[in-house]
């Protein structure tokens, strides 16, 4: 098993990408710190996991709360007496509105979680993976390529954590710590079928048709789903991409290239 004998801290484990990251950890042997906000949510998957013979615990976790990184450190550290490895996934998406309309503080309540709630968290970890080494990787977003009216904070926060990956795989790569981000597009799920429902109820065609035009513009002709995203989050945080650090992998079955 790729994570055999691994502790890994998800963070942002509700519905979608954390809890398939989460997922596909348990299945290749990790043990599981899982943070999210919610305790209901975070203790239905520990103990979807636990139930399947893996091992893992749930934290209630704000990553913007001041305290609240370092909760999850000394939760991992004291039940699995390690960290090996370290995914950055719970984000706080935009307003929607255009800069001229927005207010600041909108802004930095998106920073606040994006970025500094997620370099705590990385902060906090980084002195108990020194001396065995081991594999941060922070999920982004195609709005750092893709830039589009109303998703200017979100998009700025994301763009500002590509660089902030990259200055940590430059500044961690003597402890053997190799700092990665993954890139996804469009993901397939409930959020994005919704979106596509409303796009087909404005333009007076179907859900079918909108998926159809969008998944033609991928290489592909397929929007990936959650688990097929943590796939690539599985191969950053295991020994197959020991060699690899400060790369940013775009998956997002060809709909752009970077």
């Amino acid at each position: 098993m790729l994570l055999e004998n691994r502790t890994a801290i998800v963070s942002g484990i509700g519905p979608g990408m954390g809890r398939d990251i989460s997922l596909a950890f348990a299945r290749e042997g990790a043990s599981l710190v899982l943070a999210a906000r919610t305790d209901r949510v975070v203790e239905e998957l520990a103990s979807e996991i636990r139930a399947g013979g893996g091992r893992a615990i749930g934290v209630a976790t704000d990553i913007a709360h001041e305290g609240d990184a370092e909760r999850v450190v000394e939760r991992a550290m004291g039940e699995f007496g390690r960290i090996d490895v370290l995914v950055n996934n719970a984000f706080k998406g935009p307003s929607f509105k255009r800069f001229e309309d927005d207010a600041l503080a909108s802004w930095r309540a998106v920073f606040d979680v994006n970025v500094f709630g997620a370099l705590r968290l990385t902060q906090v970890a980084i002195p108990h993976m020194k001396e065995r080494g081991g594999s941060i990787v922070f999920i982004n977003t195609m709005s750092t390529r893709i830039v589009e009216e109303g998703s200017g904070s979100y998009a700025s926060s994301k763009g500002a954590l590509l660089i902030a990956a990259q200055t940590l795989a430059r500044e961690l790569g003597r402890y053997r710590i190799r700092v990665n981000s993954v890139v996804p597009g469009y993901i397939w799920g409930k959020a994005v079928e919704g979106y596509f429902r409303m796009l087909a109820q404005q333009r007076g065609t179907t859900p079918e048709a909108v998926y159809a035009e969008i998944a033609g513009q991928t290489s592909l002709n397929h929007i990936p789903t959650s688990a097929e995203i943590a796939d690539a989050v599985l191969f950053f945080a295991s020994d197959l991409s020991r060699v690899v650090t400060g790369q940013a992998l775009d998956v997002n079955g060809g709909h752009f290239f970077h």
